[in-house]
C-alpha cells in the first residue's frame, strides 16, 4: 500500500500532479485547491500523503497535503453514492477544515454551493459526516462545537451570512467578511462587522 510519496514535482494540471521518485513518475489525482497551490512549485521536492483506490478497471492514486484532507476524503468515499470523483470535487471547493466546520454547523448551503451537489445529497452528507466529525473534534467545551472559528454562535453566523447574501455578496464573500468576528456577537453586530470589512477582503 502506498501511503505517502516524497519526490520532485514534474507536472501540474487542474486536478493531477506527477511526482518523480526513485526514477518513477507517479500520477496523482489531487484536489483542485492543492493543484493550484503547487502550480508554482514544479521542479521542487514535495511530500504528499496518498491513498490508493482499487477499481475493477485499474488503480487510482490520490494525493493530499495532510492527514486531515486525506481523512475527510476517506469519510466521503465511505458514503453510499459518493465516489472519488465527487469527493475530490468537494475538497477542491473548500478545505477540510471549512467542510468540518460546515458539518458542525449543519450548514447544508455550503455543500450545495459545490457544483454537482444538490440539496438532497448535501443534507445526506451532513447526516453521514456528523458523527465522524464530532468524534474527531479535540476535547473542547460543548459550546465551542456550535461556534464558528471566531467564536460567534453558529446560528448567528449562518443568519448573518444569509443577510449578507441578500445584500448582494456571494457565499464566499460573505464568509470572508465574517472572518474574525467578535466572540458572542449578535446577528446585528455580525452584519455590521462584515459590512465594514467587505472592502478589505475584496468584495
Amino acid at each position: 500500500m502506498i501511503v505517502s510519496l516524497r519526490g520532485r514535482l514534474t507536472e501540474v494540471a487542474a486536478d493531477r500532479v506527477v511526482l518523480e521518485t526513485g526514477g518513477v513518475g507517479y500520477g496523482l489525482l489531487v484536489p483542485g485547491r492543492l493543484a493550484a497551490g503547487l502550480s508554482r512549485r514544479v521542479g521542487d521536492e514535495i511530500f504528499l500523503l496518498t491513498y490508493l483506490h482499487v477499481r475493477d478497471d485499474g488503480l487510482q492514486l490520490f494525493g493530499f497535503d495532510g492527514s486531515r484532507e486525506r481523512r475527510f476524503f476517506l469519510w466521503l468515499i465511505g458514503i453510499s453514492g459518493v465516489g472519488p470523483k465527487v469527493a475530490l470535487a468537494i475538497l477542491s471547493a473548500y478545505s477540510a477544515a471549512d467542510l468540518e466546520t460546515a458539518v458542525v454547523r449543519g450548514d447544508d448551503k455550503k455543500f450545495e454551493s459545490i457544483t454537482g451537489i444538490g440539496k438532497k445529497l448535501a443534507q445526506r452528507l451532513l447526516i453521514e459526516l456528523k458523527d465522524k466529525v464530532g468524534a474527531d473534534l479535540d476535547s473542547a467545551p460543548a459550546a465551542a462545537a456550535g461556534a464558528d472559528a471566531a467564536g460567534a454562535p453558529a446560528d448567528h453566523f449562518l443568519e448573518a451570512r444569509v443577510a449578507l447574501q441578500n445584500l448582494g455578496l456571494s457565499l464566499r464573500e460573505a464568509e470572508a467578511a465574517l472572518q474574525g468576528a467578535p466572540d458572542e456577537a449578535t446577528l446585528e453586530e455580525l452584519v455590521r462587522y462584515a459590512l465594514t470589512r467587505k472592502d478589505e477582503v475584496g468584495t
